[in-house]
């Protein structure tokens, strides 16, 4: 079984959030199961630079602007598609160094959708999937090309990893975009007068994943369907959530080379040097009798960055201390910053993305904090589970079916808390339940050992994903 991944960020070459993270590990466990995936990602420089033994295996004259190569890198399963006036660029793959979205990103964006199409139709020797599959609105225009070409295609999956994201480009970009005019129909890719990228995947795929299968309930209702839940419920016999994972050889305390003192579920103790390395580092006051959480993402409205800002009066009260990683919308940089410096011994902050940083902080801190006002799946909370650092999370989507609490189902089972609905006052009721059991340190351990024991690999829904792709090819249309 071929599957041809395309995906808009790859760990380790370029990375912004969780995507990248399962664009890599997904596949390596796929390939555990018989699956031979591989991926094509755009060609930005730190991918270019990290490829060793690439290879040329198709030029294109004209790929939206300019000549363009698909690199495969030997004995690596990956495909760059080397586009300079696309992708050779500073700042992230979406937006410039001022956090603006570069303006010709339905281009860039376009010509890796199309150059996906082209490899399914057969357009690079030797290189025809059987499935493709894509992940969210930069990688899901493929399924229109795919669909307005009429030749016989591969079987396809779209994987939504977020649906507030959805690619939205005036209509006027049609011809340029290389698609009929026929496509510009609700049944095609028109979208409240635009043309939909993700709306596009949504109407053509063959099968709809999302990362999570509280989110694939969530995503079908007015409250959380981002304007495409009557799309969703119409399709919704060919939608699921599948739970996300994580690399556990990458993400395992045991041998973890980026911690100060490595550990496993029966030597816990030996978490306290990491919780001394995190305070120094966000210079809080040490004390290992002292509740020190976390937090780890994206400064934005959606994480409940102002939630966590909010619940300073009650962290100070119940004496815990906080150290957040993560990178965002500047008004919420800006006031995560400015209460570290009023309240500087307890409120720790670190702007940017530091993958190592986030390896210390997941080993030392008591607890993490997720108080997303919505979450696909999360991805944090699985290496806090794995890391012994009690989740404290809102219960929404992915984190709703990861983290069982103390008071669901069987009390002994539970390895976090978490709060409902996501308003300031149900997260500082949360700090202060998790004030008391941190009081009971038996019952914190416990917690902790469930958490550690939690299986947040990506084994049981890798099987998911190749048993879907079996489907798909069983079928006779």
């Amino acid at each position: 079984m071929k599957v041809l991944s395309v995906v808009s960020e790859l760990y380790p070459y370029v990375k912004t959030g969780g995507l990248a993270d399962v664009a890599a590990a997904l596949p390596a466990a796929l390939r555990e199961l018989g699956v031979a995936v591989t991926t094509l990602v755009p060609g930005y420089p730190g991918v270019l630079a990290g490829l060793e033994r690439p290879n040329e295996v198709l030029l294109i004259e004209d790929c939206f602007g300019g000549r363009a190569r698909i690199l495969a890198e030997q004995g690596q399963d990956i495909l760059a598609l080397d586009a300079p006036h696309l992708f050779a660029r500073a700042g992230t793959p979406y937006v410039d160094a001022d956090g603006k979205d570069w303006p010709d990103n339905a281009m860039r964006f376009a010509a890796l959708a199309w150059t996906a199409a082209q490899i399914g139709l057969g357009d690079v020797p030797g290189l025809r999937p059987d499935i493709i599959h894509v992940h969210d609105w930069q990688a899901a225009l493929t399924l229109a090309y795919l669909a307005y070409d009429g030749r016989p295609r591969p079987r396809t999956v779209l994987t939504v990893h977020n649906l507030a994201f959805q690619g939205q480009f005036p209509a006027n970009l049609l011809a340029a975009l290389r698609l009929p005019e026929r496509a510009y129909t609700i049944e095609g890719v028109e979208y409240y007068g635009s043309i939909g990228f993700l709306k596009a995947g949504l109407q053509f795929a063959d099968r709809i994943t999302t990362v999570s299968p509280t989110y694939a309930q969530e995503i079908q209702t007015a409250l959380n369907g981002c304007g495409l839940d009557a799309l969703l419920r119409s399709r919704a016999k060919v939608l699921c959530g599948i739970l996300n994972g994580v690399d556990v050889k990458v993400w395992n305390p045991a041998t973890d080379p980026r911690i100060t003192s490595r550990y496993d579920c029966s030597s816990l103790v030996a978490r306290g040097p990491n919780k001394q390395a995190l305070a120094y580092r966000f210079g809080l006051q040490e004390g290992p009798d002292r509740l020190l959480l976390a937090f780890i993402g994206r400064f934005t409205w959606q994480k409940g960055i102002d939630l966590l800002a909010g619940a300073a009066p009650t962290l100070r009260e119940i004496g815990a201390q906080i150290a957040l990683l993560g990178t965002g919308e500047r008004e919420y940089e800006q006031r995560m910053v400015s209460l570290a410096d009023a309240h500087r011994g307890a409120i720790g902050c670190v702007i940017g993305y530091d993958e190592d940083l986030a390896h210390v902080i997941q080993a030392g801190a008591d607890g993490l904090l997720v108080p997303s006002r919505f979450e696909p799946c999360g991805l944090t909370q699985l290496c806090a589970l794995r890391y012994g650092a009690v989740p404290i999370v809102a219960k929404v989507g992915g984190l709703a079916d990861t983290v069982i609490d103390l008071d669901e189902r069987e009390r002994g089972a539970a390895n976090g808390i978490n709060f409902n609905p996501v308003t300031q006052e149900a997260l500082n009721a949360g700090l202060r339940r998790a004030s008391l059991l941190w009081r009971d340190r038996p019952q914190w351990a416990r917690v902790q050992a469930n958490g550690m024991a939690t299986d947040v690999s990506w084994s049981a829904s890798a099987r998911r994903y190749a048993s879907l792709y079996a489907e798909l090819l069983a079928r006779k249309d």
